[in-house]
């Protein structure tokens, strides 16, 4: 099955959001939004801020849905981060930096960058978060 994932330039700056991995925390809409609009097609504008604060708020989204790479330089996704771990009350588990992820099926994803996993186990795609906790009104 292929991952679905969108592309969105300002010209020096590419977003790259794939929604299977958003948790609908809105931290991007709440942060920018004259880039993020969910009521809009397309509902991400690149133009709508310069590069730095795109680079600033993509580095804050809490499930990695959201990444970037400059256009015209090599792939950053090689470079490893230094990791922390933050629980969100009520919420997912938020791993920051180089991880490798191992799936029940066996199958090996490199990370490098914010990982929401899941706390409450209601998720539907597992390890990850997927806003579950929302609907099952997880405490912890």
């Amino acid at each position: 099955m292929t991952e679905i994932k969108k592309e969105y330039t300002n010209g020096e700056l590419t977003i790259v959001w794939k929604p299977k991995k958003c948790i609908h925390a809105a931290e991007c809409v709440k942060a920018l939004p004259k880039v993020y609009d969910p009521n809009r097609k397309p509902w991400i504008i690149a133009e709508g801020a310069d590069t730095q604060a795109l680079k600033n708020q993509i580095n804050k989204c809490p499930s990695g849905a959201l990444s970037y790479y400059m256009n015209g330089e090599e792939n950053q996704e090689e470079l490893s981060l230094e990791t922390k771990v933050e629980v969100l009350e009520n919420g997912p588990l938020l791993v920051y930096g180089t991880l490798n992820v191992k799936d029940k099926d066996g199958k090996s994803e490199r990370k490098n960058k914010t990982t929401a996993f899941c706390r409450c186990g209601a998720s539907n795609n597992k390890p990850y978060c997927d806003g579950s906790h929302i609907q099952v009104n997880f405490e912890g």
